[in-house]
């Protein structure tokens, strides 16, 4: 017997057939990028897509190359965006960050209480700093996004600590990666083992996904809870970014309206690698060492 869209559910349900079990053959017959397009905007990459997003990223690694060795006392974080900015060009891609939004520099250059956003210019950079450089680099059409905190000279051990857990951090965060697990879990992850070694994650700025844009769903927050959140399913890219305060976790902006710096002055670190979710894992498609 046919049952029609607007008779009772034969499930027994007490639904239309329409709401109920007919929603659901329908949903089920949809391929996995169509289901996450529809139900989180998720655009899920496919064998070229990751091609191209793999050679934005051997960019954005070639780019790193090029500053580690002058990341020392007396250099000016601009000196740092001019190299950025003529590598990237030199190599036929362009920095994803010059006028977006109308930031007015090719890379993010962050500097002890500095959370993220910081404007290159004249500040120069001494003896015990640490600074984050933050580079996302475009190569016909892809986006990949990367970011590092170095030491500047001798670090003292309050700065150890905190790059030292920053970058645990992303590693615990990126372990979590794998088909069946959620967002929840990342998060969960990186907040359970920062606030063990009595920092703080940032709450304000969270990962994001990324290739065929600059930012793209879905949000990846560096905190939250394990088995929540959006299921992880393969061909899905995006960025893990923990920001770890040695103190509290509140920030404010400047008046730049970019610049977040912590409120309580404390050091702050980041980490940051493009994650593809593979059939059995995950691919750095940034990788760099953690150890």
């Amino acid at each position: 017997m046919k049952v029609g869209r607007n008779d009772p559910c034969p499930c027994g349900s007490g639904l239309k057939y329409k709401k109920c079990c007919l929603a659901k053959e329908t949903q089920d017959n949809k391929d996995p990028g169509t289901q996450y397009a529809q139900r989180y905007k998720i655009q899920l990459k496919n064998e070229a897509d990751i091609l191209g997003i793999r050679k934005a990223g051997h960019l954005v690694l070639d780019t790193f190359a090029q500053i580690i060795d002058i990341i020392r006392p007396g250099i000016k974080t601009d000196d740092i965006n001019t190299i950025v900015h003529e590598f990237t060009i030199k190599n036929g891609a362009r920095p994803a960050p010059l006028n977006y939004r109308g930031f007015p520099k090719s890379v993010c250059v962050s500097v002890n209480e500095v959370v993220c956003h910081g404007i290159p210019g004249p500040r120069v950079l001494e003896e015990g700093d640490i600074v984050n450089v933050d580079i996302t680099s475009v190569l016909d059409g892809y986006y990949a996004d990367a970011n590092q905190t170095f030491f500047v000279g001798t670090p003292g051990p309050q700065a150890v600590k905190i790059v030292g857990v920053a970058k645990e951090c992303l590693k615990r965060g990126i372990s979590m990666v794998q088909p069946g697990n959620t967002i929840g879990d990342i998060g969960w992850a990186i907040q359970t083992y920062a606030e063990k070694e009595r920092c703080s994650v940032v709450r304000d700025f969270v990962g994001h996904g990324v290739g065929f844009d600059f930012h793209e769903a879905p949000q990846v927050p560096h905190f939250g809870q394990r088995g929540q959140g959006i299921r992880l399913i393969p061909g899905m890219v995006f960025t893990i970014e923990p920001m770890i305060n040695l103190g509290n976790h509140n920030l404010k902006i400047l008046d730049d309206n970019w610049t977040a710096v912590t409120k309580d002055k404390s050091l702050s670190a980041q980490f940051e690698q493009t994650i593809l979710v593979t059939q059995s894992g995950y691919e750095s498609l940034t990788p760099y060492d953690l150890s």
